[in-house]
């Protein structure tokens, strides 16, 4: 199983993949059954969930809403430090992740529009270094494994800080090598497969250090960064839902 998703995520565009990968999933999900992780955005719960990624990684994608690590660990940061399932908040969502999606769409509190430059889920067609929306038009921005992909990432970070209302906050995550003191970047670097090898993916134009937080800030942004999983959760908790022990929560503030 983990050969077959590893192939799949390598070899069909992440566009077609939103479209059909849920029904796949909760085809393979009759050999899960069973009730030791549990899916901190759908409820649902498994003997263990399916193995996703480029070198299939165990334990990752739940059968159901099609959630991973960081989307596990995002809804969940959501739920205990945030105020984003009580207040009224105009939200926009770059790069809409499908287990999210119906989930906003349904909350009565939120304002919700999803935005990407290519993705078949999303409502509006937008290129990131230019948001067609004027400044101060949203309490709340999520934009995550976007700017590992963008040609000028302080330019689209600039952008989120520019539509953010004052006292708006956004939440940027990204992959990160954190062995790295600083972000490696290079762009004599074309090929895709020499891509994949120094940046981790055949798309990705550089790799985010643990200067990551900082990276974020030349875009305007107060920058808090919330070691979640580390800090506040037990390890039962962390194993449970399958999150990703070692990732930082960026929750970049609009003054």
């Amino acid at each position: 199983m983990k050969q077959i998703i590893s192939w799949v995520v390598r070899n069909i565009p992440r566009k077609y993949l939103q479209l059909v990968a849920h029904f796949a999933a909760k085809l393979i999900s009759v050999f899960y059954v069973g009730n030791q992780v549990e899916c901190t955005v759908c409820g649902s719960q498994y003997r263990k969930f399916l193995p996703y990624g480029r070198r299939g990684r165990d334990n990752a994608l739940c059968p159901n809403c099609l959630s991973l690590e960081r989307h596990r660990l995002m809804y969940l940061y959501l739920q205990r430090k945030t105020n984003f399932f009580k207040d009224n908040l105009k939200l926009l969502h770059v790069a809409p992740e499908y287990c999210f999606i119906d989930r906003f769409e349904k909350q009565k509190n939120l304002d919700y529009i999803t935005a990407d430059i290519e993705s078949p889920l999303a409502k509006v067609k937008m290129d990131i270094h230019q948001i067609p929306f004027e400044a101060n038009t949203f309490d709340v921005a999520f934009c995550n494994h976007v700017m590992e992909h963008v040609d000028d990432y302080v330019k689209a970070t600039s952008e989120l800080h520019r539509v953010l209302k004052p006292g708006g906050w956004a939440i940027i995550q990204s992959p990160q090598d954190w062995t790295r003191a600083t972000t490696y970047e290079d762009a004599s670097i074309t090929d895709p497969r020499e891509r994949e090898k120094h940046f981790w993916q055949a798309d990705h134009l550089r790799l985010f250090g643990r200067d990551y937080g900082r990276c974020l800030e030349k875009g305007g942004f107060t920058v808090v960064e919330d070691r979640f999983v580390m800090d506040e959760l037990t390890s039962t908790e962390a194993k449970r839902f399958a999150l990703p022990i070692n990732e930082v929560i960026y929750l970049c503030k609009k003054s």
